[in-house]
C-alpha cells in the first residue's frame, strides 16, 4: 500500500499548466488549452465499499480553455496497487450527474454497487522509475475511434498525452504533453 499511497499523494490536489500556457502564448502558439485538473479522493462519498476495501477513488474534474471557452470533463477512476504497479479503472459517471455538475462539491453519497466500470476504457498500468510514475493505455471507443492515454507523475508536475482518432486521424490531442503544476 506504501506504493499506493505515495502515488495518489502526488496525484491528488489541484493543478493547472499556467506556466506552459503562458510560455506557449508568448511563443504565439494559441492552439493549445489553459487546462486544470482538481484530484479529489472520495472514497468517503461512496457507500458500502467491501469490507477491508484497499483502493482509491478519485474525482478528476478537468477543465480545458481554448479560445474563450471552457469545457469540463470529470472522470471518476479507482485506483488499486497490483502486482505489476498501480492500476488506473475508469468508472462511468454515476446516474444523476452530467460534466457540469459531476464535482467533488456537488457529489452526494454513492452507493458502490451502483457503480459500473466503463466497459470501453482499457484500465492503465503506471510503475515507477526513479521517483517518476509512468503509464498509459490504448483504449477503442469504437472500430474506429481510439483513445491513446501516456502520462509522468513526479512531485513536481504532472504531464498528460491524451488522444483520439477516428479512422487513424487525430482529432483531439496535441504535439506535446499538457504540463500541470501544483497549484499552492
Amino acid at each position: 500500500m506504501d506504493n499506493l499511497n505515495n502515488f495518489i499523494r502526488i496525484l491528488s490536489g489541484s493543478f493547472n499548466n499556467h506556466e506552459q500556457f503562458k510560455e506557449l502564448q508568448e511563443k504565439g502558439i494559441v492552439n493549445f488549452p489553459f487546462a486544470k485538473h482538481i484530484n479529489t479522493i472520495c472514497n468517503d462519498k461512496i457507500t458500502n465499499l467491501p469490507e477491508n476495501f484497499k483502493g482509491y477513488f478519485l474525482l478528476e474534474e478537468s477543465y480545458y480553455t481554448l479560445n474563450g471557452n471552457t469545457h469540463a470533463s470529470p472522470h471518476l477512476f479507482l485506483f488499486t496497487e497490483e502486482n505489476d504497479g498501480i492500476k488506473l479503472t475508469s468508472y462511468e459517471m454515476p446516474s444523476g450527474y452530467n460534466k457540469d455538475n459531476f464535482a467533488y462539491e456537488q457529489l452526494n453519497p454513492i452507493d458502490y454497487n451502483d457503480l459500473s466500470i466503463s466497459q470501453k476504457f482499457t484500465p492503465a498500468i503506471y510503475k515507477q522509475n526513479s521517483g517518476i510514475w509512468e503509464g498509459g493505455s490504448i483504449s477503442m471507443f469504437s472500430p474506429v475511434l481510439k483513445f491513446t492515454l501516456y502520462e509522468r507523475f513526479s512531485e513536481e508536475q504532472l504531464e498528460v498525452s491524451e488522444s483520439m482518432e477516428v479512422n487513424g486521424k487525430r482529432t483531439f490531442g496535441y504535439d506535446e504533453p499538457i504540463i500541470y503544476k501544483r497549484v499552492k
